[in-house]
């Protein structure tokens, strides 16, 4: 090849590089965000503003480059079909779904728009992705891990609470926690403990079950989350005044004796991270779900007080926040 028409040649190359990243940095991208709950519920609104700063982080900006059609079911999971259908109708770039009824209802309306998972327990057992390592079809995203930190919850409780031997666990028809109650319940053989089950459906069934939590004195709780069943339990927790521990420090913070799970804002900034590389042409077949690396344990001593109890140091020490 001539000289001058190399030249030639790799100047018109060069040329239309900037058109493409213009062209790139024009398109307005479209995301349709589907919430088993709610944005403003005690993880939700925290939560999905990480998401919202991490994709203006990477550069999608809402009203410039991005749109985010939100959809929250408010805790009514009966309405997610209808919802996930209002989404794909806007023809979205990617969908990110948050908490596993609202990735199985993405799931069943959509099997060509990339779909994203906000942290979800048990994304193989169900049916999202074929192997954590490679999803296989329009979904990824990132993991909760629930399951693996059953154990690990039950170990925390009995250092603060050493002579329980009757725990409930506070559940919903998540059918998620069937796999996290039977978790719970092989941890519990090994310590001695004796599970029993509570199951609140709705908020309106909370009265009714912290009554029956009451009602046959239990030693300790532990409190499976659900997008449903948030805001209130702190206080339901308190005012039967048993020893608790939540999946996550929100809880803790909100009044809660012992959180223990991973960093959910985090999460869903990795969610973001999930969208940008989708944007930029990867295919949720092939990008392997993510789980946490990191678990925090949050303790309120204040709670602690009011219920009498002595934390021990070793407790303490092993803490990644302590609220005095």
């Amino acid at each position: 090849m001539k000289r001058r028409a190399f030249m030639t040649l790799l100047g018109g190359t060069l040329a239309a590089w900037p058109i493409a990243a213009r062209a790139q940095q024009s398109k307005v991208w479209r995301v349709g965000c589907l919430l088993s709950g709610s944005g403003s519920d005690l993880l939700g609104d925290i939560n999905f503003e990480a998401f919202r700063l991490k994709m203006r982080e990477l550069g999608y900006v809402e009203g410039q480059n991005l749109v985010l059609d939100v959809q929250g079911a408010g805790g009514d999971f009966s309405r997610l079909p209808t919802l996930a259908a209002e989404l794909v109708a806007l023809r979205p770039d990617a969908i990110f779904a948050i908490a596993t009824p609202a990735v199985s209802a993405a799931q069943r309306a959509t099997s060509s728009i990339p779909i994203v998972m906000g942290p979800t327990a048990d994304p193989i057992g169900s049916g999202f992705v074929k192997s954590l390592a490679k999803p296989g079809g329009n979904i990824t995203g990132v993991s909760l891990m629930s399951a693996d930190l059953s154990a690990k919850s039950l170990e925390f409780l009995t250092e603060i609470v050493p002579n329980a031997k009757n725990v409930a666990v506070l559940r919903s028809p998540n059918p998620v926690h069937n796999v996290l109650l039977d978790e719970i319940g092989a941890a519990a053989r090994g310590r001695g403990l004796t599970i029993f089950s509570i199951m609140a459906a709705t908020p309106s069934d909370l009265d009714a079950a912290f009554a029956s939590i009451s009602k046959d004195k239990y030693d300790a709780l532990v409190v499976l989350a659900d997008p449903r069943l948030t805001a209130r339990i702190p206080e339901l927790v308190a005012e039967v005044g048993l020893p608790a521990i939540y999946q996550f420090r929100e809880f803790a913070m909100r009044g809660g004796l012992l959180g223990y799970g991973p960093n959910l804002p985090e999460l869903f900034r990795r969610a973001a991270v999930y969208v940008d590389r989708i944007f930029k042409g990867a295919r949720p077949a092939d990008l392997p779900v993510e789980q946490p690396t990191k678990f925090e344990l949050v303790i309120n001593l204040r709670t602690a007080k009011a219920l009498g109890l002595t934390v021990p140091p070793t407790l303490l020490a092993r803490a990644d926040e302590v609220i005095e």
